[in-house]
């Protein structure tokens, strides 16, 4: 699939500091492509120097096979659409999405007419005469977008656009943007720090750290299989031990942890016999008092809190070391019985934990 933009050997220097460290990547034509990282990880400066308002120390970029250096970055195919949207307040929503097309010398009608199929496209038919006062925080997030869209762009970054809407705006707004990237079919670079952002909207994923990636890929793989401690710890909620491994083989490894229990999991990287190493497992991997528990690594814990959240309500235990751990409760079976203070036991199949050479460890 050819690719609207490709990135190689990324590099952006600031004195000493490398801000930016040799990324690369591919976005194909037609997708939906996020950054994922905490802040001041670089994701920003990275779509900076791809917007042109960031000159790279080194490296390539291009958009549609064609290298943009020494472009400017109003003769750029791209637009950037910023967390706090810079709307025009004394501007008519029709007026706002104008904007840009008057700016290239378009006139009359065929602007009119460009800017009443882009409010179609993004969901607002008759919006045109409105004060961008009127609108609601959603509708504003629509309109700034749109008037990237009519300009016809090859890539529409984002940079943290659902940043400054309040939680359940937010949540809203993930389902829509998806919806409306897969309507127009433009190519969307999103920078975020929200791994639910993220996953929700994404077809791909690149997970960054200290200006670096540390893992591109879908959704469902940077969650069921991290390439990193990093991104392990980043993307979604991980129980963690650290202890020593006593064994290793082609199905997994052994380890003893700082607390004297020995698990079983699939191990990641060289968890060699003597070295230290960190043991990584979901809350919803966690089994509440296992009718089976032959094969399992089991455990007793003691219920310290009911974290009700609906679907996503949690147990936090304790293990006799003092250990916390997180354990989902499902939504296939009752647990009415259990109650704060009260002692269980759990426990989870050696393929749901994942053990990484400990930070450090050679």
């Amino acid at each position: 699939m050819a690719s609207d933009l490709s990135v190689r050997n990324l590099t952006k220097r600031f004195g000493e500091f490398k801000a930016v460290d040799e990324v690369s990547f591919d976005v194909p034509a037609g997708s939906f492509f996020s950054i994922l990282g905490p802040s001041g990880c670089g994701k920003t400066t990275l779509l900076r120097m791809v917007a042109g308002f960031e000159a790279q120390s080194s490296g390539v970029i291009e958009i549609r096979g064609k290298d943009m250096a020494d472009v400017a970055p109003n003769r750029r195919p791209v637009n950037l659409v910023f967390q706090h949207l810079a709307l025009f307040p004394m501007m008519s929503v029709a007026e706002n999405i104008a904007f840009g097309l008057k700016r290239r010398g378009l006139k009359g009608a065929e602007v009119g007419r460009r800017v009443e199929a882009m409010l179609e496209r993004v969901g607002l038919p008759g919006y045109g005469p409105k004060s961008v006062n009127q609108l609601s925080g959603g509708q504003k997030q629509r309109v700034a977008i749109a008037r990237c869209l009519v300009l016809e762009p090859s890539v529409l970054l984002l940079d943290e656009p659902l940043g400054a809407l309040d939680l359940k705006l937010r949540e809203q707004m993930k389902v829509e943007l998806k919806k409306l990237q897969a309507k127009v079919g433009t190519t969307f670079i999103y920078i975020t720090h929200d791994q639910s952002e993220a996953l929700v909207m994404s077809d791909r994923v690149a997970v960054m750290n200290r200006g670096r990636f540390e893992q591109i890929g879908r959704p469902q793989e940077l969650y069921g299989e991290p390439a990193t401690p990093f991104v392990a710890r980043f993307v979604g909620e991980n129980n963690v031990w650290s202890g020593e491994v006593t064994a290793s083989d082609a199905a997994g490894a052994t380890i003893r942890t700082d607390e004297g229990f020995v698990f079983k999991a699939r191990a990641k990287g060289a968890c060699a016999p003597g070295g230290r190493a960190d043991l990584y497992l979901r809350p919803e991997a966690m089994r509440i008092e296992p009718r089976e528990a032959e094969g399992l690594n089991t455990f007793a814990v003691t219920v310290k809190a009911i974290l009700f959240d609906g679907a996503n309500s949690r147990l936090l235990t304790v293990t006799e070391q003092e250990h916390e751990l997180l354990v989902s409760l499902p939504q296939n079976r009752r647990f009415d019985h259990i109650a704060p203070g009260q002692r269980i036991t759990v426990g989870w199949h050696p393929d749901s934990g994942l053990c990484f050479p400990a930070m450090g460890a050679s």
